[in-house]
């Protein structure tokens, strides 16, 4: 990898996290930045640029420039690109992890998967051809044909989250670019130096310049690109209260909006399920990657007789996990992104008893023997949990399961469909009809039978309901290329030189 950052002035300044604009590195001129920590250690190990205006207007113009070249460039030119890409990915897919665990802090096996997830999608692309056929209807009218045909939108942005700095970009710009657009990604300013490692990679893969760009930044950067007359569509993936805000202020500057928000995900557990199959699932889909997943599960409806029992498997299995830095083969679960998320997450431990839960585990007090300074937060478990209890009501993004209890699948039904959220769910049980019912009646977009994280592969949409989504767009899979192009109908007649003129019709057009 080449050098992707600059050094401050200083004996003990550290490196620069910069911006890439129209296919080379970029060194920020706005004087603003912000800190990068190691979250195993506490330490910060760089500086990321915040770009101001005048410089995502840099990137924007660069996207622009490149796009009349792009656009029109065959689908041989743009896939070629993309299996270069692949391969490249491939062949560093351990650099991109080791960068992913230095600045997120997940386990070096979890940052590979990854970029494996990631790679799914960029597999999706190279196939683009065959996903941007168009359709064509002849003799529809004597000598008329009729034919319809998608075409890129232009200029495109993704902002994306500190959560899955590589996968999540990766779910978005190769389809974008496959499609004919140019594209500008805003990653997140916690942990930028991988977007940076993706945009070396595509060049090196041959995208020519200016067709992706990278601008570092907070919010400044993210309100130029909702408003910038030149960005006609956006993809984000974050918090429901900033999706609503992007969707609104996006839409309202006439673009088209794919904003991925929150989720309070549920795993409802019949009696009949196998309990140590739904307690291994629970424990993984709950405190993976530290609970900082969108599809983590992070409550259990446990109906009828199951409750007391997978509590209890819970608590063996979570007392097991190793928790330490995400370079230590020996580690299952790395630190939190920050030390003031971590104190964040903590809070709702801290209050869970006087909102009447009851905590089973409380891992507020857990530390890493010579790493006491990283953002450590051990596994905790709450018990009869309270819907109106704070630690059920927000999605907290971090390693904390909550267990409510319900008597029937009715009630338990009930209780997953009156939450806002509607990302994902699961169910497990024996009863397939059960299961079928389940997969019908509940109000998510991603449903998992027997699956506790039913992330689809790349060839399936990903998309929530409810206040996980905003737009009619779901991400990757179909609903991508839909989203990244707009379609035209061309309707065509070519007269037999023996019929002479049709004369004037003043009438609306009939098939004859």
């Amino acid at each position: 990898m080449t050098e992707t950052s600059t050094p401050a002035a200083g004996p003990t300044s550290t490196p620069v996290v910069g911006h890439w604009i129209g296919g080379k590195h970029a060194p920020s001129a706005s004087g603003r930045s912000g800190p990068v920590t190691d979250p195993a250690t506490g330490r910060v190990t760089r500086q990321v640029a915040f770009a101001d205006t005048a410089e995502v207007d840099t990137a924007v113009a660069a996207a622009k420039e490149a796009f009349p070249a792009w656009g029109g460039s065959s689908l041989a030119q743009r896939t070629s690109v993309l299996f270069a890409y692949r391969a490249l990915l491939h062949q560093h897919r351990a650099e991109i992890a080791a960068l992913i665990t230095a600045e997120h802090g997940k386990v070096h096996g979890d940052a590979l998967g990854e970029v494996a997830r990631g790679l799914e999608v960029v597999e999706l692309a190279c196939g683009i051809a065959q996903q941007l056929k168009g359709e064509l209807s002849t003799q529809v009218s004597s000598g008329v044909d009729v034919a319809a045909i998608r075409q890129p939108l232009g200029v495109v942005a993704g902002i994306t989250p500190f959560n899955f700095p590589a996968m999540v970009p990766l779910w978005m710009f190769p389809l974008a670019i496959a499609c004919g657009n140019t594209f500008v990604l805003k990653p997140s300013e916690k942990d930028p130096s991988s977007s940076l490692l993706l945009a070396e990679l595509l060049a090196e893969a041959g995208l020519p310049q200016g067709v992706f760009n990278v601008v570092q930044g907070d919010r400044v950067a993210v309100e130029r690109l909702l408003e910038h007359p030149d960005i006609a569509a956006v993809s984000f993936v974050g918090s429901t209260p900033v999706a609503r805000h992007l969707h609104a202020t996006a839409t309202a500057h006439g673009k088209r909006v794919q904003a991925l928000g929150g989720a309070k995900n549920h795993m409802m557990v019949l009696p009949d399920a196998d309990l140590d199959a739904a307690a291994d699932a629970a424990v993984s889909a709950a405190y993976g990657s530290a609970g900082e997943r969108c599809m983590a599960v992070s409550a259990v409806v446990a109906v009828g007789s199951s409750g007391d029992a997978l509590v209890e498997k819970i608590k063996e299995r979570a007392a097991k996990v190793r928790i330490g830095p995400g370079t230590d083969p020996a580690s299952e679960m790395g630190p939190l992104i920050t030390a003031a998320h971590r104190d964040k997450v903590a809070s709702y431990v801290r209050g869970a008893e006087a909102q009447g839960c009851e905590v089973a585990l409380d891992g507020t007090g857990f530390t890493v023997e010579g790493h006491e300074d990283g953002h450590w937060l051990g596994l905790s478990l709450l018990d009869r949990v309270p819907v109106t209890a704070d630690a059920y009501r927000d999605e907290i993004f971090g390693p904390v399961l909550c267990v409510l209890r319900a008597e029937t699948y009715e009630e338990g039904l009930a209780l997953i469909n009156s939450s806002p959220y509607g990302n994902g769910t699961a169910i497990f049980t024996r009863d397939g009809a059960a299961a079928r019912r389940f997969q019908l009646e509940v109000q998510a977009g991603m449903v998992g039978v027997n699956v506790p994280i039913p992330v689809p592969v790349g060839y399936h949409s990903f998309g929530g309901w409810k206040d996980s989504l905003f737009g009619d767009h779901h991400i990757y899979g179909n609903d991508g290329p839909h989203f990244y192009t707009r379609g035209k109908v061309v309707t065509t007649r070519w007269g037999d030189p023996s019929e002479g003129a049709r004369g004037v019709d003043l009438g609306f057009p009939q098939h004859d």
